[in-house]
């Protein structure tokens, strides 16, 4: 509910307008989102040719993509329990056809659990950016976040406070909803580099939902450009 799918979506898609191939991966097995915000929806993957058979990703916006939603529908509950879901995900890191890839963002369900887990012990990962807004509810779990990626070692790029300030439309007063620097705060406290902050928007929401992310809906509005400078700061520190 922090909006981790929406900032991971138009991060991926940030990294390909500054000229990077780039993929994204939904590992959130029982919420896929991937498919809705990249305007996929109802698209199935094909398999390639050869022996292995590995599964096609799925492109738009010049970014491909992998998720469980393209692989049981839209609508279509995934009641599985945790063996299952384990081998679905890993399937969908191990039998996918990338092919050359600069950067793959991987977008991870909420909370600590195993696919979390399963993740950091079989990929080796440049880093993990957290996402929360500034209210403590969502704080709380967001440095469990940060604390369980310090315990398998896992390189902590940084934090992104969505939702930060809602500027009205109407009257341009500007109010701090969610609080106004909870994630900052949160940084400081716990040495974790802040990447920055994404307004709360109607637009933001809109472009989501009919698939059209902001990065590409409007990419020269204040709120796509801070989503491009938080991607250029972590391109920078990985190397890219």
């Amino acid at each position: 509910g922090v909006g981790k799918s929406t900032i991971a979506v138009n991060l991926a898609l940030s990294f390909a307008r500054l000229g990077h191939r780039v993929g994204i991966l939904d590992t959130d097995i029982f919420g896929p989102s991937v498919p809705t915000l990249l305007n996929l929806g109802g698209e199935q993957p094909r398999l390639s040719e050869g022996k292995n058979q590995l599964l096609l990703p799925l492109s738009n916006y010049g970014v491909k993509s992998m998720s469980m939603g393209y692989l049981v529908g839209e609508e279509a509950p995934v009641v599985w329990r945790g063996l299952m879901v384990m081998k679905a995900l890993q399937q969908l890191l191990w039998e996918v056809e990338w092919g050359g890839l600069d950067i793959l963002v991987m977008d991870l369900p909420p909370g600590t659990g195993d696919t979390q887990l399963t993740i950091t012990q079989q990929v080796v990962l440049d880093g993990a950016i957290v996402v929360s807004t500034p209210q403590d509810v969502a704080l709380k779990d967001a440095i469990k976040g940060v604390e369980m990626m310090r315990k398998v070692n896992v390189p902590l790029l940084g934090m992104i406070q969505n939702m930060s300030v809602f500027n009205c439309p109407n009257c341009n007063h500007t109010t701090h909803i969610f609080g106004s620097e909870g994630v900052t705060k949160a940084c400081e406290k716990h040495d974790v580099p802040f990447l920055g902050d994404i307004p709360l928007h109607a637009s933001i929401c809109d472009d989501a939902d009919r698939g059209k992310p902001t990065v590409v809906a409007e990419p020269e509005s204040p709120r796509a450009k801070a989503f491009t400078a938080i991607a250029e700061r972590i391109a920078k520190t990985i190397g890219l």
